[in-house]
C-alpha cells in the first residue's frame, strides 16, 4: 500500500506541483484546500482536475479551511497518513504589512489546529513550506541555515518564524516527532506540460506572474519597485529556484524523515541571485515579447538582496536545484501563454 501524505494547501502553485512529484514517488496524497488562492472546478481545485488528467489517475480531494479543527479531526479519523505536509496560508508580504491581524490568526492558528490533530492522532512526521523571510534583511550573503532568524521584515515571514518555533519547541517536546522546515526563496516555472503553474487570485504579488501577465498582454506595464537598492542595477535582487525543483526538494525531505531526525531546517534555492531588471530581460527572450515597466517607490517590507547556501540539503538531502533561468522562463511562459488567464481560461484543458 501506498503511504498516505496529507497536503494542505494542496490546491494552490506549489502545493500542486508537490502532489505531481509525490504521486511520481509512488505516494498516494490527500489534498485539502479552502479555495483562498486556488480557482474552483466544480467541488476540486481546477488544479488538481488537471493533474488527474495528465497522470491519469484520482486524488481524492476534501474542502477543508484548516481554522476548522473539527473538520480536521474528522479527517484523520478517516485516513491513516505517515505524514503531512503543510503548504496552507496567506503568503503576500504587502498585503501582510497592511493586514498583520488577518495573517497572524489565519497562518497561527491554522498551524497550531493541524499539530494538534496530528499529535491526538499520533502522525508525527511534518514537512513545512516555510520562507527565507524567517531571515529579515540579511546581515551576509549567501544565507546558509544558521544565519540569524527572526529580526522579520513583514507579518508574513514573522508568521512563518513563529510556526517554526512552535515546531521545534513541540519536537523537543516530544522525541518521537521529526519535522522538516524548508526555507524556499522564490519559486517560479511551471510543469513542463503548460497544464499547472501559478495563477494568482487577483493582481499579482510576486514578480514573476506579474511580468508573465504583461508578457501575454493581460496587463499593461510592471511597476518596479525601487531602483536605488544597493545591487547591480539597483533593484532588488532574489534567488529564483523553479518550483518543480522545490517540489522533488519536498519528497527528499519526506524521505529523510524516516531516519527519526528530529526538527531539520534547510534552505531550498539555487544559490544565485538575480536583479528584477535580469528577470525582466529573461522573460522577453522567453516569451519574444517586449515587456513595459515603471519604476515605482520601494515597497514596505522588502529588502535589497536575498539569496541562498543551498550546500546542507546537497549534503544531507541529496538534492540540489537543476533548472537554470532560461528554463524557469520558458516552462512559466508556456504556462501563461496556454492559460492567457490562468486556470480560468478553457484553452488547456
Amino acid at each position: 500500500m501506498a503511504e498516505k501524505v496529507l497536503v494542505t494547501g494542496g490546491g494552490g502553485y506549489i502545493g500542486s506541483h508537490c502532489v505531481v512529484e509525490l504521486i511520481e514517488a509512488g505516494y498516494h496524497p490527500v489534498v485539502v484546500d479552502n479555495f483562498s488562492n486556488a480557482v474552483r472546478e466544480g467541488d476540486v481545485p481546477e488544479s488538481i482536475r488537471r493533474i488527474e488528467k495528465f497522470l491519469d489517475t484520482s486524488i481524492e480531494f476534501h474542502e477543508l479551511d484548516l481554522l476548522d479543527q473539527p473538520g480536521l479531526e474528522k479527517l484523520f479519523k478517516k485516513h491513516s497518513f505517515s505524514a503531512v505536509m503543510h503548504f496552507a496560508g496567506l503568503k503576500a508580504v504587502g498585503e501582510s504589512v497592511e493586514q498583520p491581524l488577518r495573517y497572524y490568526r489565519v497562518n497561527l492558528t491554522a498551524s497550531m489546529n493541524l499539530l494538534e490533530v496530528m499529535q491526538a492522532h499520533k502522525v508525527h512526521n511534518l514537512v513545512f513550506s516555510s520562507s527565507a523571510t524567517v531571515y529579515g534583511d540579511p546581515q551576509r550573503l549567501p544565507i546558509d541555515e544558521q544565519h540569524p532568524v527572526g529580526g522579520c521584515t513583514n507579518p508574513y515571514g514573522q508568521s512563518k518564524y513563529f510556526i517554526e518555533e512552535i515546531i521545534k519547541d513541540h519536537c523537543k517536546a516530544e522525541k518521537d516527532w521529526n519535522a522538516m522546515l524548508l526555507r524556499y526563496f522564490n519559486p517560479i516555472g511551471a510543469h513542463s506540460s503548460g497544464l499547472i503553474g501559478e495563477d494568482p487570485q487577483g493582481i499579482p504579488n510576486n514578480l514573476l506572474p506579474y511580468v508573465a501577465q504583461v508578457a501575454v498582454g493581460r496587463r499593461e506595464c510592471l511597476s518596479v519597485y525601487g531602483n536605488d537598492y544597493d545591487t547591480l542595477d539597483g533593484t532588488g535582487v532574489r534567488d529564483y529556484i523553479h518550483v518543480v525543483d522545490l517540489a522533488k526538494g519536498h519528497i527528499a525531505a519526506l524521505k529523510k524523515l524516516k531516519d527519526g531526525c528530529g526538527c531539520k531546517v534547510y534552505n531550498l534555492g539555487t544559490g544565485t541571485g538575480y536583479s528584477v531588471l535580469q528577470m525582466v530581460k529573461a522573460m522577453e527572450k522567453a516569451s519574444g515579447k517586449e515587456i513595459k515597466y515603471k519604476i515605482a517607490p520601494r515597497r514596505e517590507g522588502d529588502i535589497a538582496s536575498c539569496y541562498a547556501d543551498p550546500r546542507l540539503a546537497d549534503k544531507e538531502l541529496g538534492w540540489k536545484a537543476k533548472f537554470d533561468l532560461e528554463r524557469m522562463c520558458e516552462d512559466l511562459w508556456r504556462w501563461q501563454s496556454k492559460n492567457p488567464t490562468g486556470f480560468s481560461d478553457g484553452t488547456a484543458s
